[in-house]
């Protein structure tokens, strides 16, 4: 049992090794095609195209670990969970925000409805 673990990690590792060496010579072959021709910008190798995937990795993400975006992927009930505790006045005020922003996408929300209420007014 204790062999299969091992191999699953081994082949896990092996996965991670080709996605990064594909992604970087990916990156490299985009950057050699573009920008020398749009920019007369320099061409790069493959380690400073790894280089370049952290560089982008760290000035978007941050130190944060996984790859964006709220982990677990129960983003709405985050959401709601966090907005359960807000006056009305707040919450109002938030989703004003988020119709502005996002260009009325969020308009039916209501924190104070039940799952069956919200379904009838969508």
């Amino acid at each position: 049992m204790r062999n299969r673990w091992i191999l699953k990690g081994i082949k896990i590792a092996l996965f991670i090794a080709l996605g990064i060496v594909g992604i970087g010579f990916l990156v490299m072959t985009l950057w050699n095609n573009l920008i020398p021709a749009i920019f007369q910008g320099p061409t790069i190798t493959f380690w400073q195209g790894i280089g370049l995937l952290i560089l982008t990795r760290l000035l978007f993400s941050g130190f944060r670990p996984g790859w964006g975006g709220h982990r677990g992927g129960n983003w709405r009930q985050h959401c709601e969970k966090k907005m359960e505790g807000l006056s009305p006045e707040e919450r109002e005020k938030i989703k004003a925000a988020y119709t502005r922003r996002c260009g009325g996408r969020f308009r039916n929300w209501d924190f104070n409805q039940s799952e069956t209420q919200k379904k009838e007014t969508v």
